[in-house]
């Protein structure tokens, strides 16, 4: 390899690792998940208290110790259920069947 390979290499990771930094090195944690349904307010919910919220007789979701998490839908792929928790700010659980989203956010 010549010298301009290796800077265009050297270059490049540089890049990979800011980036990465710059996206998860500064998740900050929520205190609330804004529950929607068809792009409208469901409610919202301190991820401080732990708590079942039922939304609509399609979903449930459950807060415990600062992370939300779906335990049940009733859409035929349970993509929702099976997603990660989530506890950082813009983090999201969404059932595309049901049109109900879930959004880790922060203040009020």
């Amino acid at each position: 390899m010549k010298k301009n390979d290796w800077l265009l290499a050297a270059g490049i990771l540089l890049a990979v690792c800011l980036s990465g930094i710059l996206l998860y090195g500064n998740r900050a944690a929520g205190n609330y998940v804004l529950i929607q349904v068809d792009g409208a307010e469901y409610g919202r919910y301190s991820l401080e208290e732990d708590q079942v919220v039922e939304i609509n007789g399609t979903n449930r979701l459950e807060i415990q110790g600062g992370e939300a998490f779906m335990t049940w839908g009733d859409c035929p792929d349970q993509i929702c259920v099976h997603t990660e928790p989530v506890s950082s700010v813009h983090e999201v659980i969404v059932c595309m069947p049901n049109r109900v989203t879930a959004e880790v956010r922060e203040g009020k």
